[in-house]
């Protein structure tokens, strides 16, 4: 118990700290052309991260997020109660980051920020290497 108290303040803190750091590193989005681009942000409608924002995994996923040029819903699992439900009902584990994705065949839930990093990597990276 007295050690909880005492943790909770250094996660808080340390937490907006990944926060700052990663807003003042952000890294250069992938320049497509514009009908490419479309087919891209279509595609990726089907997409949803479930994540925490202090969570330095999550930050790893949107880092690449960022560097491939994607919009996927970004979804606090931590601070939403929906979103914390719908990813303990759908992937059946409260871990993030987690991406939730919507195939014809049905929805996979993936965990693990290398899987996903290498997954997005694979689907619209064309040349982009996947950082560890």
């Amino acid at each position: 118990m007295l050690l909880n108290l005492i943790l909770k303040p250094i996660r808080w803190s340390l937490s907006k700290v990944i926060v700052i750091v990663e807003r003042a590193t952000l890294p250069r989005a992938m320049v497509r052309e514009p009908a490419r681009q479309a087919e891209v942000d279509a595609e990726c409608a089907t997409l949803a991260l479930y994540q925490f924002v202090g969570c330095p995994f999550c930050v790893k996923v949107r880092r690449q997020i960022r560097r491939l040029g994607l919009k996927i819903e970004l979804r606090d699992a931590q601070k939403d109660p929906l979103h914390r439900d719908a990813l303990l009902k759908g992937g059946g584990e409260l871990q993030v980051p987690c991406l939730r994705i919507a195939e014809a065949d049905g929805v996979r839930w993936l965990y693990e920020s290398s899987e996903i990093n290498a997954w997005l990597v694979s689907r619209f990276g064309a040349g982009v290497a996947v950082r560890p």
